[in-house]
């Protein structure tokens, strides 16, 4: 009696099957994207100004600039490894957040008071909340619950710090 011969292992990586289909990991991969590029320009605009800001209340804001751009870095790896995750490449280049941030870059940050600073501040983070739910919602149509979980996460520490800099404003 001849004995089967096993199949030859397929070569390469596997077919990713998470229970997501291809089009729809897509879609959420590209949400990331525009998460992730929001993401890094709002933490480079953070730690521009931390490096930046003077006047009255330069030791608070040098202090709590840099607690949210520390806590923004660590954020930026997490968003990055779900879209590779779900099978795509993270953008990673200037060009590429460039290209896909709703945030302006801020290049003349010298020039700016602390409180054009904190104005600033407060709108890049409220554009990664708006750019979070889109995700969140495109993942959450999906079924995409490690994407809704990360992106819920992401949209309290950026409710949060929207709210404390809106509060020296006023």
């Amino acid at each position: 009696m001849a004995s089967k011969k096993a199949p030859a292992p397929e070569k390469g990586a596997p077919k990713i099957d998470i229970g997501i289909g291809e089009k729809d990991r897509r879609r959420i991969a590209d949400g990331l994207s525009h998460f992730l590029a929001d993401s890094y320009t709002l933490y480079l605009k953070t730690h521009n100004f931390h490096w930046n800001v003077t006047g009255p209340m330069f030791n608070t804001l040098h202090g709590m600039f840099m607690t949210q751009y520390t806590e923004e870095w660590t954020a930026l790896d997490e968003i990055a490894e779900r879209i590779r995750a779900l099978g795509f490449n993270a953008p990673g280049s200037y060009a590429e957040f460039v290209k896909l941030s709703s945030i302006r870059e801020e290049s003349a940050a010298g020039t700016l008071g602390w409180q054009d600073m904190v104005r600033q501040l407060v709108a890049g983070n409220e554009a990664v909340c708006r750019t979070a739910r889109k995700v969140l919602k495109t993942a959450d149509g999906a079924g995409d619950d490690p994407t809704v979980d990360l992106a819920t996460q992401r949209l309290q520490v950026h409710e949060k710090n929207a709210w404390m800099l809106r509060s020296l404003l006023e």
